[in-house]
């Protein structure tokens, strides 16, 4: 069936966008996550179209055949969201339900914030929305939090975890990244490098195949790793631009999905937030929490036709 995945670049905001599409019916957007691509969506984009639906995944800004500006400063949420925002209308596409994993997730919250009459309903995927704090930048509160050796702390320096990942091979570090399944979130000491803590197994686990971790790596090895990380360099810059939403809700009914393995549900506070109150406060449309037993991170990839379902459940309830 993955042949039937149509290919095309369309100019969006500046860059040029490989986008993925199959499918005839309401549209569903899907935005992935790092270290990932469009492709990690292939499983629910096979599954709603065969229901009825028209599924859209690119790569974005940075990733696979897209374009990847130089700049971190070109990876903001503003910047990100306008892409996709510019997709919609070269599709015309009036809305879309909305669907996102990791980084994906975050940039589907902040579309929701900047865009909600575009979005009919949000499936979000392991990142939870992370209200605006006015008196801390996100990156000092992480280092207050989890240290100097917290991986987006880390991610930082220009160059430097580029450098790192560059010392080992490719298709070996998607494995290690891909099934890694440590709950506790990612720490490493400053004079430590990550690929130092990062082995890939043995044999895959069943969810993931050789030809699924050699695209990855075959994309990853021609493109590099900085577009994805840029994502993390432009967090500050982001919570600079976004003054204005301080305080804003998430105004679009939303299905929230994670795996009790997964490390930003095992991130100090998360589990607080999300089930005593100050997610459904932020995101008053919230209207269900699925904690997947047993799953880690790549939930989507891992736990494929349970999330296909669940998504389908959900945006059936408002297809007109």
């Amino acid at each position: 069936m993955m042949e039937k995945i149509e290919h095309k670049t369309i100019s969006v905001n500046g860059i040029n966008m490989h986008v993925a599409e199959i499918g005839e019916g309401p549209a569903v957007l899907f935005v992935h996550g790092f270290p990932e691509l469009w492709y990690t969506w292939r499983h629910q984009m096979l599954s709603l179209s065969s229901r009825g639906y028209r599924a859209i995944a690119p790569d974005l800004r940075g990733y696979g055949e897209s374009d990847a500006p130089p700049s971190s400063t070109s990876y903001t949420a503003l910047h990100i969201v306008g892409d996709l925002v510019g997709l919609l209308d070269s599709l015309g596409l009036d809305q879309v339900f909305l669907v996102g994993h990791d980084w994906g997730a975050i940039i589907c919250w902040y579309f929701c914030l900047f865009r909600p009459d575009r979005i009919k309903a949000l499936v979000n995927m392991s990142v939870e929305f992370w209200p605006r704090n006015p008196s801390m930048k996100p990156i000092e509160a992480m280092r207050d939090a989890l240290g100097d050796g917290y991986y987006m702390c880390r991610f930082q320096e220009p160059g430097e975890t580029e450098k790192d990942f560059a010392q080992v091979d490719t298709t070996m570090l998607i494995k290690a990244l891909l099934s890694g399944r440590h709950p506790s979130p990612p720490c490493v000491p400053k004079d430590k490098r990550f690929t130092d803590y990062m082995t890939a197994p043995p044999t895959l686990p069943s969810w993931l195949t050789e030809e699924d971790v050699d695209y990855f790596a075959t994309n990853y090895r021609r493109k590099g790793f900085t577009g994805g990380l840029n994502y993390y360099r432009a967090i500050d810059l982001t919570w600079e631009l976004t003054a204005a939403w301080t305080g804003a809700q998430i105004k679009v009914p939303v299905k929230f999905i994670v795996g009790d393995l997964d490390t930003t549900y095992n991130t100090p506070g998360v589990k607080e937030y999300i089930h005593e109150g100050g997610f459904k406060k932020d995101v008053p449309l919230l209207e269900e929490v699925v904690v997947m037993e047993g799953v880690a991170h790549f939930i989507n990839q891992e736990k494929s036709e349970e999330t296909s379902a669940h998504i389908y459940d959900f945006i059936q309830k408002f297809r007109n």
